[in-house]
């Protein structure tokens, strides 16, 4: 027993406790000692108010088309979200004559009301524990793919038993606590959103790559959707100009009361992914990941950004891909630093140190979890790995020519013809709306040089490098024009018959295969080994979890419903207090710069007299008298939460979380409770704006803040 003790008081360096600063909590099952340390900070609902019935805090927040979160704020089905959630609809809409990227948009009306394709919200009806029925049919004796079956067929099961009762309902099976979990979340989901409102880009991105990830901020980062439904039922249904604005059964009040330093601050969202119960080695690999996304992606961004400022229609293409690219970019860079200047690694590998010293105490798990094993089999995988994502970073996603070259048929409209195959084709349509030829070429080619420059292994170079070298004499874009100019996968509604020979023979048409080849190898190379870590690493969690048995513990992000809580306040940047608070005087001053030159900083000479005016009105704070616009807290959050509501202890909004700070940077892995925090954009601002440049006043009036 004493040994136990001693084991348990150590790990609490690195273990997860219901701490006011930590912790990603599912609702449906949150721990009283979590709820009561709450009531502690300030949270004055009952205990059911977060989850259960109509009135339901979680009724409000809704999963924003599958990477954001967002926010019911009136009876209408308003949406509250960032505006960077909002980019790629804002750009979609998007023209030179009519550009609401650079110029804001507000519809006056409901019919001015913009849909958008490939949209959504979710809203989350209930959550319960599946582990025990997937158990008794064997589930921890089967294989990966045995144990992904039998998940797919329950899922299919509660999916049928939910929309027997009301066809709208869906359910989504996720893994818990590294596997060791299983729980099923059942949604509504609503495809009919339409975008209402958004400030110009000069705000709603205001500081651009210069301030992300840093304090202070002043960025306005919202925009605002509408949730359309059924006339008849209030339920979802696919676009049509005949449905209605949706009545939702709760909505978020919004505050203008405020806030001061030490209150009460909770979020609730859809947190993307975390890893951390990630062992020490594991961590290793994501620096070594960090840092090749970062370089791979650097490249290719210095290209886009000088094709973006030399044509508009280019930049209104390629805002929004940019804008994803750069900051996951950012992100990486800042992560490995933050790994760096804490000494995680070691410290992960002091804490499994530990854990092996309850397993070899206790017996638990001592003939399954072996660390040696674990290191051996990342060590193994360690080059597959590096070039696999080097791959997937420098061509995947990112080329139009290599996005046609390796979807083909997925992504072309296809003809069959079933009687004559040979005369089966398919075409491409004319979407260069959203690429640039010129742009896509040189970012090709820089690409494909950066990759044969940083491969780890000669042996997973395509083939086509060999070509490069012969017959273009190493010129990159020598090689890209020629493909592209001769490839039938760029003729935009030309027929092309992919059963015929001259298909496989078609230069496009071999690249994207020499990728696929390599890309297969490399996933072969790295399947075994990777379900192996998996299955360690599953374990591992388990061990922390039995030694920590007497503590709440939350399970890492992945994308469902979770609730944070914390307090408003600052920390110490280099000895200094960093302020819990920016003002409108602090804007003024960067706007300044802006009008010296400095690109992120630039505005438009009516946000200068917007945010140096005298006199805010109901929109300035009771207590200082200023214009607040962005407020830190030591929220819980990850990528995901990007739009989460930030409520007050009575349930009211008073911001939106958009960032994070650079020492939240490595909270993926583990939580800094000391320097990490969450930026919001201060309810009060969005207001603001939306009163004063917007004059939206029917959006006002409709959500009623007080």
């Amino acid at each position: 027993m004493k040994l136990k003790k001693i084991i348990a008081l150590a790990a609490m360096v690195l273990s997860l406790p219901a701490s006011a600063d930590e912790g990603m909590w599912t609702l449906y099952n949150l721990p009283t000692q979590v709820y009561d340390q709450m009531c502690g900070y300030g949270f004055q609902l009952p205990y059911g108010s977060l989850y259960q019935g109509d009135q339901a805090v979680k009724n409000a927040v809704v999963n924003f088309s599958g990477y954001c979160s967002g926010v019911v704020v009136s009876p209408d089905g308003l949406v509250f979200t960032n505006h960077h959630c909002g980019f790629e609809s804002i750009r979609s809409h998007s023209t030179v004559e009519h550009d609401y990227m650079l110029n804001g948009f507000y519809a006056k009306s409901y019919s001015e009301e913009l849909p958008n394709d490939n949209m959504f919200v979710a809203f989350m009806v209930k959550q319960e524990d599946v582990t025990p029925l997937l158990e008794k049919a064997g589930f921890s004796k089967l294989g990966r793919e045995g144990k992904a079956a039998a998940v797919d067929s329950l899922e299919n099961i509660m999916t049928q038993q939910a929309k027997a009762q009301d066809s709208s309902l869906y359910v989504s099976i996720d893994a818990f606590y590294e596997g060791n979990q299983w729980i099923a979340t059942t949604y509504q989901q609503f495809d009919d959103l339409r975008l209402v409102f958004t400030v110009p880009k000069s705000m709603g991105k205001f500081g651009g790559e210069t301030d992300n990830w840093m304090w202070p901020r002043q960025t306005c980062d919202f925009s605002v959707f509408r949730i359309y439904a059924n006339p008849k039922t209030n339920g979802p249904a696919r676009y049509s100009k005949d449905n209605v604005p949706y009545h939702p059964k709760h909505w978020a009040p919004v505050s203008l009361q405020g806030y001061k330093d030490g209150d009460f601050a909770m979020t609730m969202g859809y947190p993307g992914s975390t890893e951390r119960y990630l062992s020490s080695y594991g961590i290793e690999e994501m620096r070594m990941r960090n840092a090749v996304r970062a370089q791979a992606r650097g490249v290719k961004q210095d290209v886009m950004v000088r094709h973006m400022r030399a044509d508009e229609a280019v930049r209104i293409k390629y805002d929004s891909k940019f804008a994803t690219s750069s900051n996951y970019w950012k992100n990486s860079i800042g992560m490995n630093k933050c790994i760096d200047s804490i000494g995680l690694i070691q410290q992960k590998r002091d804490y499994e140190y530990r854990i092996k010293a309850y397993i070899d105490s206790t017996g638990y798990l001592k003939d399954s979890l072996n660390f040696d094993t674990l290191k051996a089999l990342y060590a193994q995988k360690a080059t597959a790995t590096h070039d696999m994502l080097l791959l997937s970073e420098s061509f995947l996603r990112t080329n139009e020519l290599v996005t046609r070259a390796i979807q083909g048929k997925r992504m072309g409209k296809v003809v069959k013809d079933e009687k004559k195959p040979r005369k089966s084709y398919l075409t491409f349509d004319d979407d260069q709306k959203t690429w640039d030829a010129s742009l896509d070429k040189e970012v090709l080619a820089v690409a494909l040089k950066n990759y044969k420059e940083h491969v780890a292994d000669a042996h997973n170079l395509p083939a086509f490098y060999a070509t490069i070298a012969t017959r273009y004499a190493g010129d990159y874009q020598r090689f890209v024009d020629d493909v592209w100019s001769k490839s039938v996968l760029m003729k935009t509604g030309k027929r092309i018959y992919f059963n015929k020979k001259d298909y496989d023979k078609d230069p496009g048409v071999r690249l994207g295969k020499e990728l696929q080849d390599i890309s297969m190898n490399l996933y072969g190379q790295l399947d075994n080994k990777s379900q192996r870590i998996n299955d360690l690493e599953r374990m591992l969690c388990a061990a922390k979890l039995r030694m920590e048995e007497d503590m709440p513990h939350y399970s890492d992000a992945n994308f469902t419903m979770r609730l944070s809580y914390g307090r408003v306040g600052g920390y110490d940047i280099g000895g200094q207090p960093s302020g819990y608070y920016t003002t409108a005087e602090s804007i003024v001053e960067k706007m300044k710069q802006g009008d010296k030159g400095v690109i992120d900083y630039q505005a438009e000479p009516v946000m200068h007299q917007l945010m140096g005016a005298s006199d805010y009105g109901r929109y300035a704070d009771k207590t200082t008298g200023k214009m607040q616009l962005c407020l830190l807290t030591n929220n819980d959050i990850t990528g995901g939460n990007s739009g989460s509501p930030l409520f007050d202890g009575q349930g009211r909004l008073i911001g939106l979380a958009f960032d994070g700070n650079w020492d939240s940077l490595a909270s993926d892995i583990m939580f800094d409770k000391v320097l990490a925090r969450t930026i919001s954009v201060d309810i009060r601002y969005v207001l603001y704006l939306m009163d004063r440049w917007g004059h939206a006043d029917r959006l006002l009036q409709e959500i009623g803040a007080k």
